[in-house]
């Protein structure tokens, strides 16, 4: 479990595409020097989000460490994309007994964003996104959370029609992650917010299900969106 606040912005040394290492396993590999900072605690095993993305441990030394990247990982990352000289977002697993400042990051991405277009506002940034897997929209509202490349961001506007969204980067942020580095077209990582995740499975379990199984709660919920969205019809 992670927070979404980047920790340090790494580089990548060596993306290895089949590794014969005994950690790489003839797998894909990757290999992030400038890491000190984060590595003082290390163990073997542990997870290291990399752009959002949790990923294991397998070799490390006092300034870098190596992960392997699953297939399935590469397919629904941004990763593959990856060169040596390349920056990334870094943060290790959560600690228990220290300030929460971000929200709940599994570092399973969810899916990539497709950057639409960067515009300075004073100090600030406004980023606008296409989100590529039209599902995730569901999980995306205003004011609310999201993961990109391992930040956690607050949702400004939502255009469900468009599957787009944006966010407002402030002085901070710019200075401690990689987003400054991206541009219009490049693609991004992306959690959406797990608790709104696991929200919609109910909702949608308990929709599916028969309705004599439905708690009473959740059926007058529904009933009341029902009745609601009859209503606003009516008045049209």
């Amino acid at each position: 479990m992670f927070t979404g606040i980047v920790e340090i912005v790494g580089v990548v040394s060596k993306l290895d595409i089949k590794d014969s290492s005994k950690s790489g396993g003839n797998g894909v590999s990757l290999t992030i020097k400038n890491a000190a900072k984060i590595l003082e605690d290390c163990h073997i095993g542990d997870s290291i989000a990399v752009n959002g993305t949790c990923l294991t441990v397998t070799e490390f030394d006092e300034d870098s460490f190596k992960v392997g990247i699953a297939p399935e990982t590469l397919k629904k990352t941004c990763l593959d994309q990856l060169l040596e000289g390349s920056k990334v977002n870094l943060e290790r697993a959560m600690a228990i007994g220290f300030r929460f400042g971000g929200h709940f990051v599994q570092g399973h991405v969810d899916s990539t964003a497709k950057i639409i277009s960067v515009k300075p506002d004073e100090n600030s940034l406004w980023f606008e996104f296409n989100v590529l897997d039209e599902s995730l929209m569901q999980y995306i509202v205003p004011k609310g959370f999201i993961c990109i490349d391992g930040t956690s961001l607050t949702v400004c506007d939502v255009d469900y029609q468009k599957n787009t969204f944006n966010i407002m980067l402030i002085a901070h942020t710019q200075e401690n992650t990689i987003m400054t580095s991206k541009a219009a077209e490049d693609l991004v990582n992306i959690e959406v917010d797990m608790l709104g995740k696991y929200v919609g499975s109910v909702v949608q379990g308990a929709l599916s299900s028969d309705s004599s199984t439905i708690s009473s709660t959740i059926k007058q919920l529904i009933d009341i969106a029902i009745d609601k969205k009859l209503e606003s019809l009516d008045k049209k």
